[in-house]
């Protein structure tokens, strides 16, 4: 097949674009089918037998721009499923409401989903006073924090901490402080599983300091009652369960204060214990019927 130059192609594209104009008259019908073919053959077969006749091919005509691509709208969205603007219920401020909340609050803080809160306004609210909704005597245990196992924030919680959750004057006119003056409403002794405090109580010898002493002197009569049917592990987590009880009892039994707000309905005791394992806190509140102090807070 003889080669074809660029000027050749491009003169064969022109008569393929150009033919109409031959067939152009003033009062000339559109040209039919079989003349296109042949217009066409003929130009094309002169341009291949004398391309040196065509120096120069005439441009095509110039195709007309094509239009942008006008992008595909984005397929409308769904309307969303808008929920009903949940009304926030007022808090329930009394003690049963109180203690549920912080009960929820545990629940949270098990399933690892705690509350994000803006501390930095929380901490500029409380600047000129605080309103504690609950106080908090615990152990002074570093792996129990109440606010943190209750999911608290500032200034929810009055917390008063101590070894093995005893109660002496100091710690027993803090809780005084917020139960008259802050107007608490719950107050929760918080034990906890594998206490020291308790295990320490449990053996037979002295400790190395009067202070240390002092701990397990508070708490070793109520191990030594459970002893006689309770041994090993078992004997220290009840053990632990009764001295949480025993500082409730102990709280309102030496302090007017606190006899005169529960006698009112003012305030709720509770005991619960939380454990270590799995961050469950349970209530372990004695029966009012079997409630009573035997060891004075001195």
């Amino acid at each position: 097949m003889r080669p074809v130059s660029f000027a050749t192609a491009v003169l064969v594209v022109a008569a393929c674009t150009s033919f109409a104009p031959a067939f152009a008259g003033a009062d000339a019908a559109p040209p039919t089918p079989e003349q296109v073919r042949n217009r066409i053959v003929h130009d094309v077969a002169d341009a291949l037998s004398h391309p040196d006749e065509h120096p120069s091919a005439p441009a095509p005509a110039a195709m007309p721009s094509r239009p942008a691509k006008l992008p595909h709208p984005a397929p409308a969205k769904p309307a969303a499923h808008a929920e009903p603007a949940a009304t926030a219920a007022p808090a329930d401020t009394s003690a049963d409401g109180v203690w549920a909340e912080l009960l929820a609050g545990n629940q949270r803080f098990v399933a690892g989903r705690l509350r994000s809160r803006p501390l930095a306004e929380e901490r500029a609210e409380l600047e000129h006073g605080q309103h504690p909704r609950a106080i908090i005597l615990g152990c002074a245990d570093s792996r129990v924090s109440p606010e943190l196992v209750f999911d608290q924030s500032l200034g929810d919680v009055f917390v008063v901490r101590t070894a093995g959750n005893i109660v002496d004057p100091i710690a027993l006119g803090s809780i005084e402080y917020a139960a008259e003056h802050l107007h608490a409403k719950l107050l929760v002794v918080l034990g906890h599983s594998s206490c020291g405090a308790v295990k320490a109580s449990a053996g037979s010898g002295d400790m190395p300091s009067a202070y240390l002493q002092a701990i397990v002197d508070r708490i070793r009569p109520i191990v030594q009652r459970l002893s006689t049917c309770f041994e090993g592990e078992e004997l220290i987590e009840r053990s632990v369960i009764a001295n949480a009880r025993q500082s409730a009892q102990d709280m309102v039994a030496n302090s007017a204060i606190l006899r005169a707000e529960v006698a009112k309905g003012q305030l709720r005791v509770v005991s619960a214990v939380y454990d270590l394992h799995t961050g469950v806190v349970t209530p372990v509140t004695a029966p009012a019927a079997t409630a009573q102090a035997t060891t004075p807070a001195h």
